[in-house]
């Protein structure tokens, strides 16, 4: 019987040695994968930014801000006062998303806007500036070049955080620009059993929807399209299989989780040992 005491103990040493705890390569963000053969350098190489002008799409919610010379105009058109705007702002996250759709305008499922006064305008597939340009030219229609201005942006980069998240959820960033790891410390950053080398992006195009998977662990990700979010993003990041064994995240929570088993088994064959 103690042969087999021991039979166990030093299997289940092995089997928690091998897969219950989490290497630090696998939780440190921009590494640089590849050996590096040159001196120690303080700073990294710079790493070009990739991005794409953003388009338009049905379901976007843009602000777009008409103010004339006309008090009357101004309060026929609805446009977002300043006041509202600033809580927005300083209300932040999810909260600062439902002040635009409030008083935004969503693009319907046909790419069209409809503004008071003006009417119905298509906006989707343009840049904000485009847009910009378009709902100028019908401003014209109403008050003279040089007597009025027109804003027009998105109300926030909206994108939702799935799976090993500290804190998953929709949110609601409203800055014209969010990097991924931005994302990702809005949501309360990973968890130490998510698969940051392998992290799903599903990005909504005008044709559908793509999924593309993502290794945060890689700072040639910094150089990449992805690493800035687009609207309606969706990150979703997998557990590891030390989430399916069920073992500790940390060397305590395994040395706990060991000792207990191995308690709890020599428990039992002593039970067993003594009916016999």
């Amino acid at each position: 019987m103690n042969k087999l005491l021991k039979f166990c103990f030093l299997g289940m040493v092995i089997s928690f040695g091998l897969f219950s705890c989490v290497s630090n390569k696998k939780l440190i963000y921009m590494q640089q994968l590849e050996e590096s053969t040159g001196p120690l350098v303080e700073t990294s190489e710079k790493y070009p930014y990739v991005t794409e002008e953003y388009l338009l799409q049905v379901n976007d919610i843009v602000e777009i801000n008409i103010k004339t010379t006309d008090a009357t105009l101004n309060l026929v058109f609805g446009a977002v006062s300043n006041d509202t705007q600033n809580q927005a702002a300083m209300s932040g996250g999810q909260g600062a998303g439902d002040a635009f759709f409030m008083n935004g305008y969503t693009i319907d499922d046909e790419g069209m806007v409809e503004i008071p006064l003006i009417g119905k305008l298509k906006l989707d597939g343009m840049t904000t500036e485009q847009a910009k340009m378009v709902v100028e030219k019908e401003v014209l229609k109403y008050v003279n070049q040089n007597e009025f201005f027109v804003r027009v942006r998105l109300g926030g980069i909206r994108f939702s955080a799935l799976g090993e998240f500290n804190r998953s959820g929709k949110y609601t960033i409203l800055q014209n620009r969010v990097t991924i790891f931005e994302a990702i410390a809005f949501a309360g950053d990973l968890s130490r059993v998510a698969k940051r080398d392998e992290i799903l992006l599903v990005r909504q195009y005008p044709d559908g929807s793509q999924i593309h998977k993502i290794n945060l662990l890689d700072r040639e990700l910094l150089g990449s399209e992805y690493f800035f979010l687009k609207p309606n993003d969706m990150i979703y990041a997998e557990p590891m299989k030390v989430r399916e064994i069920g073992a500790g995240n940390t060397l305590v929570e395994t040395l706990t989780l060991l000792t207990t088993s191995i308690t709890a088994i020599a428990l039992i064959l002593t039970l067993v040992q003594d009916n016999n």
